[in-house]
């Protein structure tokens, strides 16, 4: 932590006094720095230091995010009046980029830059053409500077110019490994945000899917996390199946088992991947097997959002036109009659998704 600032009693680790970096939680309830409880637990103790109550025989660390992000704004409110003025962005970068700058440092040019750059289309550019990517994807490996360095690079993201050059820079890297072990909740939902950023350029869609780990980081999102993350990671999976082989590695990677239950369960935006990846013959042949699917659509037609609606109704245009055994279970479940509802809606996507809809009934001779 930085010298000379006078940190609270209670940001420092029981056992080894010095601040915290990465505090973590006991099942005692008291907060350690996870080197020196880990030291402590890899020496076989199985108390509490402070309580000497008895833990588990594989204690769990739970990480107090809470905690390090009030060590982290407390650092970076009390630097000393040395550190940049907010007003320089030029000095902001040098301090990204120099090899002798201190963590601290870094952390305060990084949080300053990322209230600057969100609205100034010079200073993002100025950012990229420096060199300064090489180094804020450096520090986005960083525990202390992780989050920031990861809305930094958001920002830049904004630019469809950027948007090629970071992934040619190799953030695509940096990103999946938040992804799939980023520090906190609020950095791997940042870092599928960051994903849907770069997947709004039509060649970074191929790219991205084919990075190892990229499409099953985000599935392992949906699967594993809280709903941020589920969220972000459902728009940023949207975001990539509009590509037809994304689609086929989703469903590889099991995507529409873990969508339909997600749906289930009230997150519609899972219904929007849904509809991409009934496009896919594999994924409409897993959509088919899975029991219940076609109850978990009509509930979004008769209780979804005019978005949701209209994905429900292409998901289900996909299914019936490739079995007619899941056509008459759509039919028998009241698919026609809200088709025929949905014919008076005001989206006019609604609308047309269920004349398609009916006309499939139509064809396949179930009406």
């Amino acid at each position: 932590m930085a010298a000379g600032i006078n940190y609270p009693d209670d940001f420092k680790c029981p056992i080894s006094l010095e601040i915290m970096t990465e505090p973590v939680i006991l099942s005692s309830g008291h907060t350690f720095d996870r080197s020196s409880i880990q030291r402590w637990l890899d020496a076989g103790h199985r108390t509490c230091p402070i309580t000497k109550l008895p833990l588990s025989d594989s204690p769990s660390l739970i990480p107090n995010h809470a905690l390090r992000s009030l060590i982290s704004n407390y650092t970076a409110l009390n630097l000393p009046k040395s550190h940049p003025n907010p007003q320089n962005p030029q000095a902001l970068i040098s301090n990204l980029t120099s090899k002798s700058s201190s963590p601290e440092l870094k952390l305060a040019s990084i949080q300053q830059l990322c209230h600057l750059s969100k609205r100034d289309f010079e200073l993002r550019k100025r950012l990229t053409e420096s060199g300064a990517v090489a180094a804020l994807l450096n520090c986005v490996s960083f525990v202390n500077l992780q989050e920031k360095a990861l809305k930094l690079l958001l920002n830049l993201s904004l630019d469809d110019d950027n948007k090629v050059g970071l992934v040619a820079e190799g953030a695509i890297c940096n990103i999946v490994d938040v992804l799939c072990g980023g520090e906190s909740a609020d950095c791997r939902a940042t870092a599928a945000t960051v994903l849907t950023s770069l997947a709004v350029v039509e060649v970074n869609k191929a790219t991205i899917g084919a990075y190892p780990f990229a499409i099953r980081g985000l599935i392992t999102l949906l699967r594993q996390g809280g709903g941020c993350e589920r969220k972000e990671a459902a728009t940023a999976l949207y975001a990539l199946c509009s590509f037809p082989d994304n689609r086929r590695r989703a469903v590889e990677c099991g995507a529409v088992q873990i969508l339909v239950n997600l749906l289930n369960l009230g997150l519609e935006r899972a219904v929007e991947v849904l509809g991409l990846l009934a496009k896919c013959k594999r994924g409409r042949e897993e959509m088919i097997k899975f029991d219940g699917c076609v109850n978990i659509l009509i509930h979004v037609l008769t209780n979804g959002s005019s978005r949701g609606v209209q994905y429900a109704l292409l998901t289900l245009n996909s299914l019936c036109l490739s079995s007619e055994v899941i056509c008459m279970e759509v039919l028998k479940e009241g698919g026609f009659e809200l088709c025929l509802r949905f014919l008076e809606d005001d989206n006019e996507k609604v609308r047309r998704n269920a004349a398609s809809l009916i006309k499939v009934f139509g064809g396949a001779g179930c009406i």
